[in-house]
């Protein structure tokens, strides 16, 4: 696999242009055409200076970008793959006048194949040998669609993470998840590994695995060889002997290597490295929270990506920053809310040792039709499947202030309450090594396994402090 982050070369402009051609027109009119296109850098938010005023409405539309890439994938009949880090709020991908995909979600990652589009002479010979690629990023509010317009944040429009060039095999590891399973007593990993092979390629497949510690001391290498290969597969599962746990105070990482390797005219060789940690804890109902055993008073913040001056398009080096003064102040938990987050900030929040809950947006609002509901699974699985690699991680929050009506003509508690029973049956489905949460939906207290009333006395209520949270149903 070779990466290639796309910063530079872009053009922006606001508005729906009509259609796709309205992108390209100047360039066949020899730039004649009048449209006052803006060159920009990844990342990029439309919303970066409208969205500070409190008093004056953001813009909330469709934004175009443009940009010629050079592309050249060095695997025979490899994949070119567009892998977006999050993008506000739907997206859709052109190669030069044809749609080739689309994404609704403004936060999780997705990946849009191009690779069929690029066929030689595909493209008018001004471009000479770039690909022209067009994004249409578009923040519409959107009833069916979450997080909805009356949460207390904004939803930002554009690139605003990070988009990776990607070149892949053919046959190509996917994902690798390390799935751990700790006490007091042991620490045992399991390996487990995601194929793309659509072709159902039944040549000998070689993985080699290498597992180590902090201090590059290996602990634990195989060499795997088989055919016919599934979709998912488990290819080691091993204890791993004197364990450094994972804590605030000792955020050991441990690193996971997998190589594919093919036998062909020439070896073909990619590699995917995760890290992960080694950690249990508990929420004692009606008790404190453990940590490996022992009992840690959780000091903790909120936070939305976004800053002043660039709206969400925060750089990494924002982001490692803004996790560092987190850390410095004291504290050892965060809440991401209320959406999943850059992959960079689950990054940190494991090297600097910050606990974390972190959540789908399903925010207020009420609940919608099938589609609605569609999305709010898509982007818990994404958001766990993405993310569950991450030791910082203990909590799946499934809502926040889920009592809250607006959007549409009827609010119906009983099925506000059987959907969040759906997305904490899948959240165990997916993960059955965290919690779920929510926050402030005091219908659905009994449904998911931590609950936070949130009250913020004075704030939105009366000044009298009320009940203390309510940990584990």
């Amino acid at each position: 696999m070779i990466t290639h982050r796309l910063i530079h070369g872009w053009e922006y402009i606001q508005g729906s242009l009509g259609g796709v051609w309205e992108v390209w027109r100047k360039d066949k009119l020899n730039n004649h055409y009048n449209l006052s296109w803006l060159g920009v850098e990844l990342p990029h938010c439309f919303n970066a200076l409208d969205a500070m005023d409190p008093d004056r409405p953001y813009y909330q539309g469709p934004g175009w970008y443009r940009t010629l890439l050079s592309i050249h994938n060095p695997y025979p009949n490899g994949r070119t793959l567009l892998h977006f880090e999050g993008a506000g709020q739907h997206t859709e991908v052109y190669v030069f006048g044809d749609r080739i995909g689309e994404h609704q979600g403004g936060y999780d990652e997705f990946t849009i194949d191009i690779t069929d589009r690029l066929t030689e002479g595909n493209f008018p010979e001004y471009y000479g040998s770039k690909v022209p690629i067009a994004i249409r990023c578009d923040n519409t509010r959107n009833l069916e669609a979450i997080p909805s317009d009356v949460s207390d944040f904004n939803l930002y429009g554009g690139l605003y993470r990070y988009l990776n060039l990607v070149y892949v095999p053919a046959l190509s590891i996917e994902t690798v998840h390390v799935i751990t399973d700790v006490s007091a007593d042991r620490a045992e990993a399991a390996v487990h590994v995601k194929l793309y092979n659509p072709e159902k390629d039944k040549r000998q497949i070689s993985l080699r695995l290498q597992v180590w510690d902090e201090s590059e001391q290996e602990v634990f290498a195989d060499v795997i060889v088989k055919e016919n290969w599934a979709d998912t597969e488990v290819i080691a599962q091993f204890p791993v002997e004197n364990a450094k746990l994972w804590s605030p105070d000792t955020p050991h990482l441990y690193t996971c290597k997998v190589t594919l390797q093919l036998e062909t005219l020439e070896t073909i060789e990619t590699t995917l490295t995760v890290r992960f940690g080694l950690r249990y804890f508990d929420f004692i109902e009606k008790g404190p929270f453990h940590l490996n055993g022992q009992r840690l008073l959780l000091r903790g913040t909120h936070r939305h990506e976004d800053h002043a001056g660039v709206g969400a398009a925060m750089t990494e080096e924002m982001i490692r920053e803004e996790m560092r003064l987190i850390k410095e102040m004291g504290a050892n938990f965060i809440r991401l809310g209320h959406y999943q987050q850059s992959r960079i900030v689950l990054d940190q929040c494991d090297e600097l040792g910050l606990l974390v809950w972190e959540e789908i947006p399903w925010c207020r609002g009420g609940l919608g039709g099938t589609s609605y509901r569609q999305q709010c699974k898509d982007m818990l699985t994404a958001m766990i499947e993405q993310h569950r690699n991450h030791p910082s991680i203990i909590l799946w929050g499934l809502g926040n202030e889920n009592d809250w009506e607006a959007d549409f003509n009827h609010f119906d508690e009983q099925e506000i309450r059987d959907f969040m029973h759906e997305l904490h049956q899948l959240s165990h489905e997916l993960d059955d090594t965290r919690l779920t949460a929510i926050r402030r939906c005091d219908f659905c207290r009994d449904i998911i396994d931590v609950y936070s009333p949130s009250i913020w006395a004075g704030w939105y209520r009366a000044a009298v402090w009320g009940e203390s949270c309510h940990c584990c149903s």
